[in-house]
C-alpha cells in the first residue's frame, strides 16, 4: 500500500474567531492530498489525463471524517493517505490528519474516475479505473 504525506503549514485565516482550525479547511486539505497522492504516484496532471484518455479527474461521492483535535495558527500538520480499496468504478481513500504523534483528523473518501459525457454540457460519468493508475499506485490491475 502506497502512502503519501502532505505538509500543511496552518495560516491565521485557517481559524475562526476562537483560534481553532474552521473545519472545513480540515476537507480542503484533505482535498489536496488526494491529488498529492497520485502525483506522488506518477500519475500525469488531469489536464494531461483529459487530453489523452478523456479523465478529468476523481470527483469526490462521499466523505465520512472524525475530529479528533483541534489544531491553531503555526501548527506545521502532515496529511497521510493511501488508497484502502480499488473498485471498478471507485475507490476509496484514507486520510489521516495528524500534528507530530497526535492525530487530529481520521477521513475515508470515496471517488470516482471520470469523463465528460459527450454533447451534454457539464454532466460526467464515472469510468472504470485506468490500469495506468493502478500501476503507478502500485496496484496491478
Amino acid at each position: 500500500m502506497t502512502i503519501t504525506r502532505y505538509a500543511v503549514a496552518v495560516e491565521f485565516g485557517d481559524c475562526d474567531p476562537a483560534g481553532i482550525v474552521f473545519f472545513p479547511n480540515f476537507l480542503r486539505w484533505i482535498d489536496s492530498a488526494s491529488r498529492h497522492y497520485f502525483v506522488e504516484c506518477g500519475v500525469p496532471s488531469w489536464r494531461e489525463t483529459e487530453a489523452a484518455h478523456g479523465i478529468i479527474g476523481t470527483p469526490l461521492v462521499d466523505i465520512k471524517a472524525r475530529f479528533v483535535k483541534t489544531a491553531t495558527y503555526g501548527d506545521r500538520l502532515t496529511v497521510e493517505s493511501s488508497v484502502s480499496e480499488w473498485r471498478n468504478r471507485s475507490f476509496s481513500m484514507q486520510h489521516v490528519v495528524r500534528r507530530g504523534d497526535d492525530v487530529l483528523v481520521e477521513a475515508t473518501e470515496v471517488r470516482i474516475f471520470a469523463r465528460r459525457v459527450a454533447g451534454e454540457g457539464t454532466r460526467i460519468e464515472a469510468v472504470a479505473i485506468p490500469a495506468f493508475v493502478r500501476e503507478a499506485c502500485g496496484r496491478r490491475a
